[in-house]
Order: structure tokens, then C-alpha cells, then sequence
């Protein structure tokens, strides 16, 4: 017979153990599976100089919340590591790690687990390992020639580690804007590929912008009440860095300190990067969406009658004199491309009919259309701290309240 847990939590992550600390405080029955080791995504797919992007005070779990010296900074990354380990030993859930989970199926009753340790039952699974899993790189990648080294942005780790020459970094989400940063820092002569992802100021009229959102109630908004609805969870993450303190990322200033700025690279053959004549289109979007942030922050200091400094808007500080649509890697030097296009989700061993075509989970607030079956940690889960530390404890006492309630139907069945 195979081992029986009331609930199995998948992951033991930051969103993993917000779940197993409201089990454990419930009473339920229930244990965390974990592939490799409590919180090992922040020790190892974060590069050297990482730091969160929110500020520290934001950080809360259940019963848990940062109490440092410096609640208005970031953390980087071995501080964040620490943190969430930490956590753990608050109250020791019950995490098995190094053990895989191989296959989900859903039973009669409940659900079937296939483990790397053997196979258990569960009468309720709570999937907790993030959406990002596979990095992705587009297809053209495979012709670029075996002396260039590439590396996605999950992998990159310092500019150090990469050998002499220029970097071609694709992409500006988050990861992308950041390590371009990181290697300009470094000295390194960088080219960056630019793509639609927005921007954020850091700070505007006297405080930190998630300073100023977080009082307006933005971050309480569920998706489906956004512009686009649940389309939102698509949408890009907005790019600025904590990084020394924290402050803007503003590419324009990049180039004038000798960044090489490009628009969306579409192709390479022949030795030849090829990019769209996009990066104009880009620079101004991101620019629009900064400005009409601050536009909203505005509003509500003039609603609410608040005291702050006035600040001057934001000026361009360059543009692009011509779109350049291709370059020589080898006539530029450049000895490595790091790909920051994104991932995709593997959900391939959760054998429910609970994604849509493109593989994503469907569901409400974490909820799937499956009894006893549920996500959480996922970006836009249901408000946009879902896939951060803002709202995971939310999330999961949310969701720790449903199981809850279908433990007692199911003992008393």
C-alpha cells in the first residue's frame, strides 16, 4: 500500500512553506516534497549581484516578516536565501527534500503521486513550484557558431565567470535590464537587445513608488479587475534595480555611458545579428509607462491632500540617432550572447485536465476546476504579489482555508 497523506505540498519554496505553515497551524495532516533543497531557487538561479526589486518590509510570510536593519532596502540574494531558510526553522514543516515527484494522476479519490522515494496518495495536492521552468531560447540560436558562448540569464552568475570580449544580453525584462547593468558595472562593452518590457521609476516625490502603490491599494486589485484581465499574467515584469540602495534602470543613460542599444533581435545568420527597427518604440513605451505611474501617484497625493515634494518629470536623456538592424558578432567582438527571453511551464507530469493550450494552470485564486487540486506562487495567482512575498501569505491561508474545509467533508464522508 502506498503511504497516505491527507495533503501533499509540491515545492518548498517561499510559497511551499506559506502553505505547510498554515497546515501546520491547522492541524492537517500533510507533507512538503521538494526536489533538491529548501529555498535552492534563490542560491542557485540568481546571479551574484541580485538583489529584490521590492523593498524588504514587503517581505512577509506567515507569522513571519522581515525585521532587519534596513526595512526600506533590498535584500540580495544570499541575504534572501537566508531569510527563507530561516523560515523554516521557525517551525520545522515537514519537508522531505531530494525527493522528485514524478507523476500526479487524479484517482477515485483523491490523487496518486509518483515519487522518487515511491508512491503515496493524497487526498489533496497543492503545486507549488513557480511558473518558470524551462528557459527558453528562440530557435536561431542553434546557428550561432560553437566560439560564441551562450548562456540564459538563469545560468548567468558574473561577469567574471564569462570569458573576454563583448556581451550581446537579448532582452530587457527584469533579468535582462539587470545583468546588462550588472556587466556595464563590470566594465564589460555590452550590446542589449531591447524588447516591450515597461519601466519604473524608483522613487518619485519623496518615496519609494511600491511605497506610494502599496497606499493607493494596487497591489490588493485581483487580476481580473485589471486592464486586460487575466490576459495581465502575461504581461512583462516592469524593470528598475535595488541594487545599491536602489534606483531607476534608464537604458537612454546606458548608452550615453557607451552601452550599445538595439531593438528586438529577430535573427542571426551568417555570422549577422539582425533586430527589428524597434528600439525607439521601445524606449518611449517603457518611458510612457514610468510617467503615467507616476501620473497615477500624482492623482492620489492631490486626492488625499498629502504633503510631498514636488519632483521634476522625467527628461530623455538620448536617442537612438538610427535604428541599427545588424551587427557582425566577430567584427564587435562579441564572445557571448546571454538570452533573457523568458521560460516556459513543464507541467508534464501533473496528469490533470486543469491547463489551457498553452500549457498554463486554469484555475480561480489557486483554485482549479479538480477537487483538491491547487496552485499557489504563481505570478498574477490572484493579485499581483502572488509570485512575490507581498501576498503569498494570502494566498495561502486562502487556499489552507479550502482545504481545510474539504478535509472535514472528506473525514466525515
Amino acid at each position: 500500500m502506498p503511504e497516505h497523506r491527507d495533503v501533499v505540498v509540491i515545492g518548498a519554496g517561499q510559497a511551499g512553506l506559506a502553505m505547510s505553515r498554515h497546515l501546520v497551524d491547522r492541524g492537517i495532516d500533510h507533507v512538503v516534497l521538494e526536489r533538491d533543497t529548501i529555498a535552492h531557487e534563490w542560491r542557485d538561479s540568481r546571479w551574484d549581484n541580485f538583489t529584490l526589486v521590492t523593498p524588504n518590509w514587503q517581505c512577509v510570510l506567515p507569522g513571519y516578516r522581515y525585521d532587519g536593519p534596513d526595512p526600506h532596502g533590498f535584500m540580495p540574494r544570499d541575504e534572501v536565501y537566508r531569510w527563507v531558510r530561516d523560515y523554516a526553522g521557525t517551525f520545522d514543516p515537514p519537508v522531505r527534500e531530494h525527493v522528485e515527484v514524478t507523476a500526479v494522476t487524479p484517482a477515485v479519490t483523491g490523487f496518486d503521486l509518483e515519487t522518487g522515494s515511491g508512491p503515496l496518495h493524497a487526498d489533496q495536492v497543492v503545486v507549488a513550484v513557480g511558473g518558470y521552468h524551462v528557459p527558453t531560447v528562440p530557435r536561431f540560436a542553434e546557428r550561432l557558431p560553437d566560439t560564441i558562448t551562450q548562456l540564459h540569464s538563469a545560468r548567468y552568475r558574473s561577469a567574471a565567470e564569462l570569458p573576454p570580449g563583448a556581451v550581446l544580453v537579448v532582452g530587457t525584462g527584469q533579468s535582462g535590464a539587470q545583468i546588462a547593468e550588472d556587466l556595464h558595472l563590470a566594465g564589460r562593452r555590452v550590446h542589449l537587445a531591447a524588447g516591450d518590457a515597461p519601466r519604473v521609476a524608483r522613487f518619485y516625490r519623496g518615496r519609494d513608488c511600491v511605497a506610494w502603490l502599496q497606499d493607493m491599494g494596487h497591489y490588493d486589485i485581483p487580476v481580473q479587475d485589471q486592464p486586460g484581465g487575466l490576459a495581465r499574467r502575461e504581461n512583462t515584469n516592469h524593470y528598475v534595480t535595488g541594487r545599491d540602495g536602489g534606483r531607476d534602470i534608464d537604458l537612454r543613460r546606458f548608452a550615453l555611458e557607451g552601452m550599445a542599444l538595439h531593438g528586438r533581435m529577430i535573427d542571426f545568420a551568417d555570422g549577422t545579428a539582425h533586430f527589428a527597427p524597434t528600439l525607439e518604440r521601445s524606449l518611449d513605451a517603457a518611458d510612457a509607462v514610468a510617467e503615467s505611474i507616476k501620473d497615477s501617484i500624482d492623482g492620489y497625493i492631490e486626492r488625499r491632500g498629502i504633503d510631498a515634494p514636488t519632483e521634476a518629470r522625467y527628461v530623455p536623456v538620448w536617442r537612438p540617432e538610427r535604428e541599427i538592424t545588424e551587427i557582425d558578432l566577430a567584427a564587435h567582438d562579441i564572445t557571448t550572447v546571454l538570452w533573457s527571453v523568458g521560460f516556459r511551464t513543464d507541467y508534464g507530469w501533473l496528469r490533470a485536465g486543469v491547463f489551457d493550450g498553452a500549457g498554463h494552470p486554469c484555475h480561480h485564486r489557486g483554485v482549479t476546476a479538480t477537487a483538491g487540486l491547487y496552485f499557489l506562487g504563481l505570478p498574477w495567482l490572484h493579485t499581483w504579489g502572488s509570485g512575490r512575498f507581498a501576498a503569498i501569505a494570502r494566498d495561502a491561508a486562502h487556499l489552507a482555508d479550502r482545504i481545510t474545509v474539504l478535509a472535514r467533508d472528506t473525514a466525515a464522508a
